[in-house]
């Protein structure tokens, strides 16, 4: 009986129908999976499924389904990037009041080296409150985008984000960052008419050089100065302070101050002074705009460093942007709108692939079919054995006995031993 040939891989027609995504997981385990190792290190996820799902995985397959998602979801926005660049699109109505800060956080990479997440937090500035005796401005539905890459290649990347949020169309963009010159160029890429302010707590720092140059680091004197000269800063004019701090510079010129605390000063006055437009805090806060940037500096913590800055993580590069991409999803409360994108990319992925495939068969079995047939070999004609040649007739083989002259014979033990021998055959005995 014929064996049956072995079936091999092949396109099951419910695959499409039933959306299933490649691998052995169903659809809403696949998603359930990503998420969770969105969230969590990959070696938690295989605990919490075994304990919640009953579903019994790997670490390495949690890590593969969780990094190939991110990649294509990282894939999916620069295509959007590309699109938006090549035909315009209508912009989506922004907020009345929009804020928009930028800023970067060092997450650890393998073999000791570090890479620099760059984040922008997007969100919707709303009316002051007052706490504490204070007017305090608040920000809501705030999205991210972050990525590990250069100043101008962050930039353009990040138009998928301002161009969902509407940052063109809003009435008024607040830019509230720190002073850093890329963040300057984002700025004039995404909003060259937004509001910037600089960052009140990142002026304060510079502020608080001068005072400890001065008056001594942790003394009481810069205490009192500081906080007197920060009032005067948030509730008055900057030229007030900027006036203050070129008075203290020059008396420090003028005494017997170190090169090191005279460069420390010189550097922070000229901060400031370049930057005495973004810090117009009095009229800032007069018409509800507010003045730090908190909400970059919390979305640091909760978008990058909550999951990529634990015990013991060290990330490869490749990997970075992948997580982050996810964790922006997450993050920003549109988890179920953008899978849906992904789990679609990932099945026409996994079909072309198996399509690929299936030519690449075919196209094997039609260059074998219509390959010149070989002409067969002919057979080898059988040699003729060579006869042998006539041996000498085999001689029988006879008892050996030693010759006449064999020293054996005229030794004792032979003449004893061969005397009685020849005493019976001996006819003359």
């Amino acid at each position: 009986m014929r064996r049956a040939l072995t079936a091999g891989q092949v396109f099951f027609p419910l695959d499409e129908e039933l959306a299933l995504l490649p691998g052995a997981l169903t659809p809403s385990l696949h998603e359930t999976v990503v998420r969770l190792g969105t969230r969590m290190p990959f070696e938690s996820v295989v605990q919490e499924l075994a304990c919640l799902k009953q579903v019994t995985t790997t670490e390495a397959t949690v890590r593969r389904h969780t990094e190939t998602a991110g990649a294509t979801y990282v894939a999916l926005q620069t295509a959007e990037v590309d699109r938006l660049e090549h035909t315009p699109a209508a912009v989506p109505p922004g907020a009345t009041r929009q804020l928009l800060s930028v800023d970067g956080a060092m997450v650890p990479l393998v073999h000791r080296e570090w890479a620099e997440v760059k984040t922008v937090a997007i969100g919707e500035i709303q009316p002051p409150v007052i706490e504490h005796g204070e007017a305090v401005v608040h920000t809501t539905h705030l999205s991210y985008f972050s990525r590990v890459a250069e100043a101008d290649t962050f930039t353009r990347l990040a138009t998928v984000e301002t161009q969902r949020r509407g940052t063109e169309c809003a009435e008024t963009v607040c830019a509230v960052n720190d002073g850093a010159e890329w963040i300057q160029g984002f700025i004039d890429v995404q909003r060259p008419d937004a509001v910037r302010i600089l960052d009140f707590s990142h002026a304060a720092g510079y502020v608080a050089q001068v005072g400890q140059a001065v008056w001594g680091e942790g003394t009481a004197e810069a205490k009192a100065w500081l906080t007197a000269t920060l009032h005067t800063l948030k509730h008055d004019s900057p030229d007030a302070m900027l006036a203050t701090l070129r008075a203290m510079q020059h008396e420090l010129e003028g005494g017997a101050a170190s090169p090191e605390t005279l460069d420390t000063v010189r550097t922070a006055v000229q901060y400031l002074d370049k930057r005495r437009a973004h810090m117009e805090y009095a009229q800032f806060q007069a018409v509800g705009y507010p003045i730090g940037s908190g909400s970059v500096e919390s979305g640091h913590k909760v978008v990058v460093e909550a999951r990529l800055k634990g015990a013991g993580m060290h990330w490869a590069r490749e990997h970075v942007n992948p997580m982050v991409a996810l964790r922006n999803a997450l993050c920003s409360a549109r988890w179920a709108e953008d899978w849906s994108q992904i789990a679609l990319c990932l099945r026409a992925d996994h079909l072309h692939e198996r399509q690929a495939r299936q030519r690449a068969r075919w196209a094997q079995r039609w260059a074998r079919a219509m390959a010149p047939a070989e002409p067969p070999c002919p057979e080898p004609v059988p040699a003729t054995p060579a006869k042998p040649a006539p041996s000498a007739p085999a001689k029988s083989r006879q008892p050996y006995r030693p010759p006449a002259h064999h020293p054996w014979r005229h030794s004792p033990i032979g003449r004893a031993r061969f005397q009685p021998y020849r005493s019976s055959h001996d006819p003359k005995s």
